[in-house]
């Protein structure tokens, strides 16, 4: 199987992306579209689940359309078709996946569900072709943060994870408390390319009985706290200060449980992914702390960053050839967890 080309049809809606791609023997992206529906629930502060489930009914045949089109295919090229059935917004999920087994039952294509951490992990394989398992990944988004190890093509280990907050919802919720609004990471990022990351000094949180977990929510009442102490004293509030020390607190704890987890396992591979891992400040402190330890580091382009049908797409190929396969009776898990089927 391995010797003929396989092209997968990829469909993404777990949150408030509409996406669908086409990729061929698991690296090679013929097409990536992506619906994106940030405008739209800027107006509310953050995601809202209704509005989004109705968004992807409205977008998601157009853009599978749009998909095959650019990749010059038809479903009767398609080998399989993957879908993110969890973890995500129920009803967004829904979308997809009712989307997907309609397709598997008019035109008898098999179906492949997939988790979208594993997603996010398999980003990494499309611009890094050298890139094979075993590695550690860190899987950092606005709804997970997840260390996990990858013993192989849909093996995985989780070393820690988040027990409250994901670094990308802290991002969002402090945001939102200086007045920069949502998205809160690329917002943040931006201004705290004008402060200070040393001027307030934030909490670092570690987890006694769980050494590579993470918790975001302790720094968050930092921060707030910080904000209304600040009010009641009438001390002015440097945004970019605020901003620049609480990045230099998240990306500290990453970096700090990643290193920690390289040395104990001894691994000379490591990877970033999810929308928090297109952030420059993370990116670089990973890089020269991996550099430092002769580890090879490597993380996708923004685009596989945040969601995307491109990596879906790779992690269902690498399924397929592990010979998974669902039935018309699969279903959306909103909290699967990755390693469960």
């Amino acid at each position: 199987m391995r010797n003929q080309e396989i092209k997968i049809l990829a469909i993404e809606s777990s949150c408030d992306e509409t996406a669908a791609a086409v990729v061929a023997n698991g690296r090679e992206v013929r097409s990536n579209v992506i619906s994106s529906q940030i405008a739209l629930h800027t107006v509310y502060g953050g995601v809202v689940p209704e509005i989004a489930s109705r968004k992807h009914i409205e977008n998601i045949n157009q853009v599978i359309c749009q998909a095959m089109e650019e990749a010059e295919v038809t479903l009767d090229d398609i080998d399989a078709i993957g879908v993110t059935y969890g973890p995500g917004l129920v009803g967004a999920l829904l979308v997809g996946v009712a989307e997907a087994k309609a397709i598997s039952y008019a035109k008898n294509i098999p179906l492949v569900g997939v988790h979208h951490i594993e997603g996010h992990i398999c980003a990494n394989y499309i611009e890094n072709k050298e890139l094979e398992p075993p590695f550690l990944c860190l899987v950092v988004s606005g709804g997970h943060t997840h260390l996990v190890k990858v013993l192989d093509y849909g093996t995985y280990e989780i070393l820690g994870k988040t027990r409250d907050d994901a670094a990308g919802e802290a991002f969002d919720k402090v945001a939102r408390a200086i007045g920069l609004g949502y998205p809160g990471g690329p917002k943040i990022e931006k201004v705290s390319k004008e402060g200070n990351p040393h001027a307030i000094e934030f909490p670092r949180a570690k987890i006694a009985d769980g050494p590579y977990d993470f918790s975001f929510s302790g720094l968050k009442s930092a921060v707030l706290n910080y904000l209304n102490t600040c009010q009641m004293k009438g001390v002015p509030v440097i945004q970019a200060d605020v901003a620049a020390s609480f990045q230099k607190a998240v990306t500290d704890v990453l970096i700090g449980n990643a290193m920690r987890a390289l040395d104990e396992y001894n691994m000379d591979k490591f990877a970033i992914a999810g929308g928090v891992a297109s952030n420059k400040t993370l990116q670089e402190g990973m890089r020269e702390a991996c550099f430092k330890k002769g580890v090879a580091f490597y993380h996708p382009s923004p685009v596989f960053c945040t969601d995307n049908a491109a990596m879906i797409g790779v992690a269902a190929y690498y399924d397929f050839l592990n010979g998974k396969r669902d039935g018309l009776d699969l279903n959306a898990v909103p909290n699967l967890k990755l390693g469960e089927r």
